[in-house]
Parts: structure tokens; sequence; C-alpha cells
């Protein structure tokens, strides 16, 4: 199975569009973050979770030209907002998408993307079969995904478990129930928004935190805001088998 970042940045933070921070200087392109989503290729499927507002752009940056489900871990605009845009799939493969999210994140997608729900719909909208999932194992294709719930402050986020691999993205606190699912990792995807406490996010201490009691052979910290720091700088506090993800890193597991 090959893995790629395709964002591990947030909207969290200092705007961009305001920015003169270092981060926003440095050369370092490993500093140039979109928004958190990951691309997911197996034998047989090619799969996404999460379609932020940078997903058009992912999704052309990393050449992707098949498509065939999407997974949503929460209904934040940074993690569903750029959904739309699954409609050049619809037409290039010429099927309707299936999205898996849990309730509430569904409910999210009929709201903001009402006309794609409409009895009589508006020619060209996208073409969505939305899946209902929880924290139960479900066959996507060829692939056993194994959900499990974290807490993104007190929203209910859905991680996903595949194999030895994990994703977890927007959690504060982790169930013991789902620490349980995540032992005896090879990698593990974790969210370390910032150095400061944050009230619905871990920061770098916590994250740190969790791999230590987890202890899964690598972990790549992901949704990084501007106030974590620049690359290279915060990547020297990290033990040798944490990193700080980038955009564009591939791996195989």
């Amino acid at each position: 199975m090959k893995v790629t970042l395709l964002g591990t940045g947030t909207s969290q933070g200092i705007p961009v569009i305001a920015c003169d921070c270092l981060v926003c200087a440095s050369s370092n392109e490993k500093d140039k973050r979109l928004r958190c989503s990951v691309l997911i290729e197996t034998e047989h499927s090619t799969w996404v979770i999460d379609t932020g507002p940078d997903f058009r752009q992912q999704m052309l940056r990393a050449k992707v030209s098949q498509l065939d489900a999407v997974l949503l871990t929460h209904q934040h605009k940074d993690h569903i907002a750029g959904l739309d845009d699954v409609r050049a799939f619809n037409f290039k493969q010429k099927k309707d998408m299936p999205v898996y999210a849990d309730r509430m994140t569904l409910a999210q997608v009929k709201t903001e993307f009402y006309y794609a729900f409409e009895e009589i719909k508006y020619p060209g909208v996208p073409e969505l079969v939305l899946h209902e999932i929880d924290d139960t194992p479900f066959l996507l294709q060829d692939t056993l995904i194994d959900p499990l719930w974290v807490h993104h402050h007190q929203l209910p986020v859905l991680g996903f478990r595949i194999g030895n691999f994990a994703y977890v993205t927007d959690a504060k606190t982790i169930p013991p129930e789902s620490m349980q699912k995540l032992q005896n990792l090879d990698v593990l995807i974790l969210n370390a928004l910032r150095i400061q406490p944050h009230v619905s996010h871990l920061n770098l201490e916590e994250a740190l935190s969790v791999v230590e009691k987890l202890k899964p052979q690598q972990t790549w910290f992901t949704h990084i805001s501007h106030l974590l720091g620049r690359h290279d700088e915060i990547s020297k506090l990290l033990p040798p088998n944490v990193n700080l993800a980038w955009d564009g890193l591939t791996f195989h597991v």
C-alpha cells in the first residue's frame, strides 16, 4: 500500500494572507503546507482521506488520475470544503463517488452540498453516494478499514487504521478503546498543531506523549500550524523515530 501526504498543514494559527512569520518566509519546501489530506493507493483502488479547500490543487499536484472513494474524518470546513471537485472524477470515470463518514459529517455534507442531493439536479453537480460508518471495521474494495474515535475538544472525529498503518488528525484526546486499536503500528500519522497547548488539538508535547505510549516504529506529525515553527528547527527536537511530515511525503506500508 502506497501512502502520500497531500497536505500536512492547517488553517489554525496565523492567516497566511496576512502572514510575515518566519515559517512563511522559509525557503524550505517542507514549510509550504496545504490543508491535511492523505492519498492511499492499493493494488486495485485509490482513495483519499479528507477533501479540504486545497483538494483540487492537491489532486493536480499529485497527478491523481483515478479516485475510487473518499473518507472523511469530520465535518469541519478544512476537511470537507473541496468535496465538490470530485465532479471531475465523476465525469472521467462515469460513476458516482462513494463517500464514507460518520452521521454528523454526512449531515453537514448534505447541508453544504445540498445541490448534489436535490430531486432535480442541475447538470454537472457532483454525484455522491453516502455511506455512514462508525468505529466498526468495513471493507473498502480490497482493503479492511478499522475506524476509531478521537475527540476534537467535544467533537467526535474518526481516525483510521489500515493494517499496521494509522491516520489520526484533529485529536485532542484519544479514548482507551482507540488507544488499544493503535497498538503495534509500523507507521502512525498523528496531529501536532503547535508548541503551546490548544483546546482542541494535540500540541507537540501531548503528541509526543501519545507516541511514547503507543511506541509505533515510525511516527509522522501532521496538521502542523505556523506556530509550531520551521521544519528543520523542530525536527532537531524530535526522537529518532518521530518526524515532521511534509506535503508530498510518500512511503509504502
